[in-house]
């Protein structure tokens, strides 16, 4: 057993883990944070999308204690209050889930392909940096205009800050 202690959605945390356990289960089962889903345990379909220190990671092939003294956000840390972040929004307004169990994990990418690409983004793009997330319902149309409508929403929200 060993003790992590990382910084969960802006709250420090500390839990007692076997060495074996995956960031996915410490979020889930002992932080009850089950936003970020289990689709395959393979790193295949990015459900279990997180932000480690503000970049995108696949918390189903990530032990904890490598997470350990991390900043994590998960898909409830990234509202304030009851305004959903832009990227929730988009998918919202632009229909980009069905389902809704890829949609946490596809936001987390989302947001940090916008990150990465700022105003540089295109269809064509967003397609390409969300091959590791994986939709069986919607096809990715709605999806795809979700996030660059959002990009420009980040955009704005950012400037205004």
């Amino acid at each position: 057993m060993s003790t992590v202690k990382l910084t969960v959605n802006g709250k420090a945390v500390a839990v007692e883990v076997e060495d074996r356990t995956l960031l996915v289960q410490l979020l889930r089962e002992h932080l009850n944070l089950t936003g970020t889903h289990v689709g395959c345990d393979t790193s295949q379909c990015g459900a279990c999308v997180v932000h480690m220190d503000g970049r995108a990671v696949k918390s189903c092939t990530m032990l904890a204690g490598q997470a350990d003294g991390a900043s994590i956000t998960t898909i409830e840390g990234i509202a304030k209050g009851d305004e959903l972040h832009p990227m929730q929004a988009a998918f919202r307004d632009n229909h980009g889930l069905q389902c809704g169990y890829c949609t946490p994990g596809m936001i987390m990418s989302a947001i940090d392909i916008v990150h990465r690409h700022g105003g540089q983004l295109d269809e064509t793009t967003v397609r390409a940096e969300l091959e590791g997330n994986i939709c069986r319902c919607t096809g990715y149309h709605n999806i795809v205009k979700a996030v660059l409508d959002a990009a420009g929403r980040m955009k704005v929200s950012q400037a205004a800050e």
